[in-house]
């Protein structure tokens, strides 16, 4: 589903992302890892479209997509979740859900004016589909509650709900384990299972959980310094010489500061 060929992006004289090259399967999930300032969130930020690539190709589906803006992607079917939920604080998880789709008829002045009966079906549509997304990822009860008042992993929960709320094809998550409780994150665990395997959803996801990266991900690639070192199952990668001195510097002997 995405390919990223060659792919540089560089900051003055820092190259941030340094001639990578990988690919996502339809229908895998995808773990991206390596040591803090490998290049990771700035490789999901060009395939996202928030940074510009210097050089180099991301492809989806084979069409060249490289440098177009987050809201092309996004209705390509192409989105991304943050290490930092962005939601509208002031305003309920249901609302939240409910601003997700694009082209609604009531951002029209004109349909907000004379097209009245269709911006209420709309709404009666959203409100629906909203209500089943919160009730998939288990906080129906929190509907009412305003996003803001959440805790970091409901937070996150409710951020896998609005590439729900599109039926995204491919969903690129930063983190999404940064912060949140064992239990919660074995929620948000269950729900990326389900939607990759019962609605076909593809997943990339960088994470620093090794346990949580193995129950989910294969393949997992691996990035330092700008480039990808390995790719493989979390077992390979774990038994992997050269990731374990990227992550440490001192080989073998700590192996188990990557879980192995």
């Amino acid at each position: 589903m995405i390919r990223v060929e060659n792919l540089h992006r560089h900051f003055g004289g820092f190259r941030a992302v340094d001639g990578a090259s990988l690919e996502i399967a339809k229908g895998s999930i995808t773990g991206l890892v390596g040591p803090n300032g490998a290049g990771k969130t700035t490789l999901f930020n060009v395939v996202a479209g928030a940074l510009a690539p210097t050089s180099g190709r991301v492809l989806m589906d084979g069409e060249d997509v490289s440098g177009l803006p987050p809201h092309e992607l996004f209705h390509k079917g192409l989105l991304r979740t943050f290490q930092i939920a962005h939601e509208f604080s002031s305003m309920s998880c249901r609302e939240n859900l409910m601003m997700v789709p694009g082209s609604q008829s009531g951002e029209s002045l004109w349909n907000a004016i004379f097209g009245r009966g269709r911006i209420a079906q709309e709404e009666a549509a959203l409100l629906k589909k909203a209500d089943e997304v919160l009730d998939f990822l288990t906080i129906s009860h929190l509907k009412d509650e305003k996003a803001g008042n959440l805790s970091g992993g409901q937070k996150k929960l409710l951020e896998l709900g609005r590439t729900m709320m599109v039926d995204a094809k491919i969903v690129f998550l930063d983190e999404v384990g940064a912060g949140v409780n064992r239990t919660l994150l074995n929620t948000i665990g269950d729900a990326i299972l389900r939607l990759n395997q019962e609605r076909g959803y593809t997943f990339c996801m960088i994470e620093h959980d090794m346990d949580f990266i193995g129950r989910l991900c294969d393949p997992v690639i691996v990035m330092a310094e700008g480039k990808v070192l390995a790719e493989g199952t979390v077992e390979e990668i774990k038994s992997n010489e050269a990731v374990i001195e990227a992550y440490l510097g001192t080989g073998l002997k700590n192996k188990e500061m990557i879980g192995g």
